[in-house]
C-alpha cells in the first residue's frame, strides 16, 4: 500500500518500491501531483495500480462529512481512468465521531444500517457515472463488522459496482479465534465470488482487527491464501500495516506462500 515506503519525491519513491520486486500499488494520488505524470513514472517502472483509496466514514453521524466524503470519492472516481485503475477501496464506517476505525454501540442499530443503505446508495451513483468498482471492506469496528452483513449489503444494493476487499485480518470479533477455519470458509463462500482487491496483514489479538505485518501474527496464511486461490481471484494481494524494514520479510513471506499452493 502507498506510503508504507516514503522518499521526499515521487521518483524516489517508486525506484524505492521497485526494488523490493513490488509492482502492484494500493495508491492514493498526493495533492499537487500531475495524474499524468505519476501515471508516465508508474508505466516506466512497469507498477500497476491495483486501487486508489477512497474510504470514509459513510455512517458518521456528522452528515456535512458524509457530504464531504462523497465528494472526496467522487474526486476519486475522476482519476481512476488516467491512473490505469477501476477499483476504489472503501469501508463503511462507525457512529463514533472521532474515529471511523472505533467500534460503537450505535453501528448495530436499524438507524445506522438506513444511513449506510443511503450514503452507499449514492456512492454506487458515483461509481456508475464513471464505471468504476467499489470494494467494501468489512472491518470489525465498522457497521459492516462481519461478511454476512458484507453480503445483506451487496444483496441489497443489487449493483455490479459493489464488491468485496477482502481481508482475512479484518473480520474477527472478539472470542472468534478458535473458530478461524470456519469463519473464514464462511466468508469465502458468501463473498468468494464477489472479491475484487485482497488485503494482507496479521492478527495480533482476539477480537480486534489486524494491526501486524503479514506472517508475524496469528491468521492462518495457508488456509486464507488458499481461499483466494480456489475463489479464482488472481490479482494483486495488497500489504499494508508495516514499516518499510518490514517489507522483504512480509513479500518473501507471502511469495513462499502462494508458490506452495
Amino acid at each position: 500500500m502507498a506510503g508504507t515506503i516514503r522518499r521526499e519525491t515521487l521518483d524516489e519513491t517508486l525506484d524505492a518500491i521497485v526494488e523490493h520486486d513490488v509492482h502492484h500499488l494500493q495508491y492514493h494520488v498526493p495533492a499537487g501531483l500531475s495524474l499524468a505524470e505519476v501515471r508516465k513514472e508508474m508505466d516506466t517502472r512497469q507498477i500497476t495500480i491495483s486501487a486508489l483509496s477512497g474510504t470514509y466514514n459513510m455512517i458518521d453521524p456528522d452528515v456535512a462529512k458524509r457530504h464531504a466524503g462523497l465528494q472526496m470519492l467522487r474526486s476519486v472516481a475522476a482519476q481512476c481512468a488516467p491512473m490505469g485503475t477501476s477499483v476504489i477501496t472503501i469501508c463503511t464506517g462507525s457512529r463514533d465521531p472521532d474515529s471511523m476505525w472505533r467500534a460503537h454501540p450505535d453501528n448495530n442499530t436499524p438507524g445506522a444500517w438506513r444511513d449506510l443503505v443511503e450514503s452507499m446508495k449514492q456512492a454506487l451513483e458515483v461509481a456508475e457515472e464513471y464505471e468504476v468498482t467499489l470494494a467494501l471492506e468489512p472491518e470489525v469496528a465498522n457497521v459492516v463488522d462481519s461478511a454476512q452483513k458484507a453480503r445483506r449489503l451487496i444483496d441489497e444494493m443489487q449493483s455490479p459496482y459493489l464488491k468485496v476487499c477482502m481481508d482475512g485480518a479484518n473480520i474477527f470479533h472478539k472470542g472468534e479465534l478458535p473458530k478461524m477455519r470456519e469463519i473464514l470458509d464462511e466468508a469465502f463462500a458468501l463473498l468468494g465470488d464477489d472479491i475484487a482487491l485482497a488485503h494482507a496483514k496479521d492478527l495480533d489479538r482476539d477480537g480486534q482487527a489486524g494491526h501486524l505485518a503479514a506472517g508475524t501474527g496469528l491468521l492462518d496464511y495457508d488456509q486464507y491464501l488458499g481461499l483466494l486461490k480456489e475463489s479464482g481471484y488472481d490479482g494483486g494481494v495488497v500489504l499494508h500495516g508495516l514499516s518499510e524494514e518490514q517489507v522483504p520479510y512480509c513479500t518473501g513471506f507471502l511469495r513462499e506462500k502462494i508458490a506452495a499452493l
